[in-house]
Order: structure tokens, then C-alpha cells, then sequence
């Protein structure tokens, strides 16, 4: 094969890999609903384990175990923060309506302005959120 199809075959490759990460997140949110409906944590190690596990028993090279592990540990992190983002914006949602219905009025309460003057900035960096 030449360079540029060995390269095309990778961009490929990393198209596969985008839409499986994709499906594997949609997944991790759907495990981080039932935890929450559950009060289990976000944060499970013996999970987490196996996990490691499975992946290794299932190389076959040429990627050494522990770099697949190393890759394993970063895609974990960043479904866990993915899990805890959107339960955090899910409780957030929640009281915001349970401070509407305390209020008898359902009406959504007027947003605080910063001091640059735009409800929609960040307060620490005046940036566009």
C-alpha cells in the first residue's frame, strides 16, 4: 500500500473510532441515570478493573497491554467526567424547577446580570459561555 492509502485507512479507522466512542458515551450516560436513580457512585474501581481486564484479554497486538490500558484509563476518565457533568446539569435543572414550584408561579425567574452587563457571560472571564 502506498502512504497515502495507508492514510486514508487510518482516517477511516479514526471515523470508526469517533462513532464507537460516541455510542460508548451515550452508554455511560445512560449507566450514569440509573446510578444516580440508584445512589450508586459515578466512581466504581472494581468496575473499573474489569474493564482493564476484559480490554487485555481481548488484545491482541500490536499494541503492548499496558499502553491499551494507558488509552483504556484516559477514555474511562473522560466517560466518568462526561457522567458527572451531565448528572450535575440534570440536579441543577432539577432544583431550578423546584425553585419554580416553591414560587407558586412556574414563571422563570429573571437571570442575574454580571458585571459586564450580559446574563450570558462568565463571570470570571467575561467570555460568552
Amino acid at each position: 500500500m502506498t502512504l497515502e492509502e495507508l492514510r486514508n485507512r487510518i482516517d477511516a479507522l479514526d471515523r470508526q473510532l469517533v462513532e464507537l466512542l460516541s455510542e460508548r458515551a451515550r452508554a455511560a450516560l445512560l449507566i450514569g441515570h440509573l446510578k444516580a436513580a440508584t445512589s450508586l457512585p459515578v466512581y466504581e474501581p472494581a468496575r473499573e478493573k474489569v474493564i482493564y481486564a476484559n480490554v487485555r484479554a481481548a488484545n491482541k497486538g500490536p499494541l503492548p497491554d499496558i499502553e491499551l490500558t494507558h488509552i483504556y484509563e484516559r477514555i474511562i476518565d473522560v466517560m466518568r467526567a462526561l457522567q458527572r457533568n451531565e448528572l450535575a446539569s440534570e440536579r441543577e435543572a432539577q432544583g431550578r424547577r423546584g425553585d419554580q414550584l416553591s414560587h407558586g408561579t412556574g414563571a422563570q425567574q429573571p437571570q442575574r446580570q454580571t458585571p459586564a452587563g450580559d446574563a450570558n457571560e462568565a463571570p470570571e472571564t467575561g467570555k460568552k459561555q
